[in-house]
C-alpha cells in the first residue's frame, strides 16, 4: 500500500504525463467582437441567463442593454419548447412525449449588416410517460429541456465564434 510520501511523489510525474498527451480543461471559444446585444429574448428566461454567462465567459466580450454600445446584436427570432404524445397505449393513456426546443436566430451589426443569416436550432428528446409516476416525470421533463437548452447555447457560442470581426 503507498504511502502518502509516495503519493505525493508522483503527483508531478502524473501532472507531465496529463500535461504531455495535449489534454486540456474545454474552455469557452474566444468571440471577436468586444460587446454584444440580446434582442428578444425573454429578459429573465433561464436560457437567455445561460446565453449571457456563456458570452461573459469567452472572457473578451460582454454583453450590453444598447445598441450604441454593441459592437453586433445577437436577434431571437423565435424562442419555443413544444411537447407532443409521440405514443399511447391501446386504452388511449399516453406513454411517450417528444420534448423540442427550437431556436431561431441571427447575428447582425447595429447598422444592419447581417453576419449570421436566419439560422434555426432545433433539438429533440423522446420521454416516457407513466401516471403513477408524475412527479417524477415532470423532474425529468424539466433536466431534459436544460439539456436541450445548454446544448443550444454551446451550438450558438460555436456559431459565433466562427464570425470575424465587423
Amino acid at each position: 500500500m503507498p504511502t502518502r510520501r509516495t503519493s505525493l511523489r508522483l503527483l508531478p510525474a502524473a501532472a507531465l504525463l496529463v500535461a504531455g498527451c495535449g489534454f486540456r480543461l474545454r474552455r469557452p471559444p474566444t468571440l471577436s467582437f468586444a460587446t454584444i446585444q440580446l434582442v428578444g429574448f425573454p429578459p429573465r428566461s433561464p436560457f437567455t441567463e445561460e446565453l449571457r454567462r456563456s458570452i461573459e465567459a469567452s472572457g473578451s466580450t460582454r454583453v450590453v442593454d444598447s445598441v450604441a454600445a454593441a459592437r453586433v446584436v445577437l436577434e431571437a427570432l423565435e424562442d419555443a419548447r413544444d411537447k407532443s404524445v409521440a405514443a399511447q397505449s391501446a386504452a388511449g393513456q399516453v406513454r411517450e412525449f417528444t420534448l423540442r426546443t427550437r431556436l431561431r436566430f441571427r447575428l447582425r451589426t447595429p447598422a444592419g449588416r447581417v453576419l449570421i443569416p436566419d439560422n434555426e436550432l432545433l433539438l429533440a428528446r423522446d420521454m416516457s410517460y407513466n401516471e403513477t409516476n408524475a412527479l417524477a416525470k415532470q423532474q425529468e421533463e424539466a433536466a431534459l429541456y436544460r439539456g436541450m437548452q445548454s446544448d443550444i447555447v454551446e451550438q450558438v457560442m460555436r456559431r459565433l465564434a466562427a464570425v470575424q470581426a465587423p
